[in-house]
């Protein structure tokens, strides 16, 4: 009869631990779960300021360089006569610093500088980035991202000329030609020069193509 009692209370004892511990368990899944959704909500990146007229927009997260640029921007083009040259060369600075600067990116799909794209080969650029110069970028939206990446530090433009470019059924008869040259925080073997045209849309300039060769005379 004794034996049997011992089992018995051995028996409860062992039932008792499986609780605890599955208790244990579900606390630490429900922590976890608990850390992830503040890790979810970290990573959300805000607009901080835009032109309006424009249609230009500033996120939180933009480099102190490009925030720079985004200042004399607004500055360049809230006036009543606009200096056209300033605002080509500031298009494609901002267009170069924000496409190759992938350290602030969320992921392959945050491709930068598609608001200074030519509205009717935007979704073409996004997709030609994804597939070549943000294929590798990891996901950073629990913000714990550890691979390196480009930062832009400067870029400096030369405008080569104004002539005439061909795009789709239309022509601009003065379109901007640039040659860029690409500083970065550190070398990480990017892209550090090429060239960009700049076309008229209306009132907004819109880079319509880029290359790794400079432009010439």
């Amino acid at each position: 009869m004794k034996k049997k009692r011992k089992r018995k209370l051995n028996v409860k004892r062992i039932i008792i631990v499986i609780i605890l511990l599955a208790l244990v368990i579900a606390g630490s899944v429900l922590a976890v779960q608990k850390l992830t959704h503040k890790e979810e909500t970290v990573k959300a990146v805000k607009e901080v300021a835009n032109i309006k007229a424009y249609g230009y927009t500033l996120k939180d997260n933009a480099t102190a360089y490009y925030k720079k640029l985004f200042n004399q921007l607004e500055k360049t083009l809230n006036v009543d006569k606009v200096d056209e040259e300033k605002y080509a060369d500031l298009v494609a600075q901002m267009f170069v610093t924000d496409f190759f600067t992938l350290d602030n990116k969320i992921s392959k799909n945050d491709v930068g500088g598609k608001q200074f794209v030519y509205s009717n080969y935007q979704n073409d650029f996004e997709k030609y980035a994804m597939d070549t110069m943000y294929k590798t970028v990891e996901s950073d939206v629990y913000d714990n991202r550890n691979q390196k990446l480009p930062e832009v530090t400067n870029v400096t433009v030369d405008k080569v000329k104004q002539s005439s470019y061909k795009y789709g059924d239309q022509t601009d008869e003065q379109a901007y030609v640039y040659n860029f040259q690409v500083e970065y925080k550190e070398d990480l073997g990017y892209q550090t020069s090429g060239s960009l045209t700049i076309i008229h849309n209306g009132k907004k300039l819109e880079v319509a193509s880029m290359s790794e060769k400079s432009a010439n005379e």
